[in-house]
């Protein structure tokens, strides 16, 4: 059997605004654990609390992911000023 060897290359990778999507993921999950704390006792009732702790999960790993986020797009932004800085001192690649 062939191994399966691409035609083309690969399209860059798409970048949007990730910091907002993460923030906005994560205060949907806080959002939906708060609006189920109140029926805590029918989830428990129906032995289905996981649905509240999952809300809470979502909305603290979110918090570990806006933090790795934020550090990715600062740590990209001072890469792309050192590489415009480095073009820009009169050397030539």
């Amino acid at each position: 059997m062939a191994k399966w060897t691409p035609k083309h290359e690969a399209p860059e990778p798409l970048e949007g605004p990730v910091v907002a999507t993460i923030t906005g993921g994560t205060i949907l999950w806080f959002v939906l654990f708060v609006v189920q704390v109140p029926f805590y006792g029918w989830y428990a009732d129906h032995n289905a609390t996981s649905w509240i702790w999952t809300c809470l999960a979502g909305a603290g790993l979110g918090l570990i992911g806006i933090w790795y986020v934020r550090k990715r797009d600062a740590a990209i932004k001072r890469a792309q000023a050192a590489g415009a800085a480095g073009s820009t001192d009169g050397e030539t690649p």
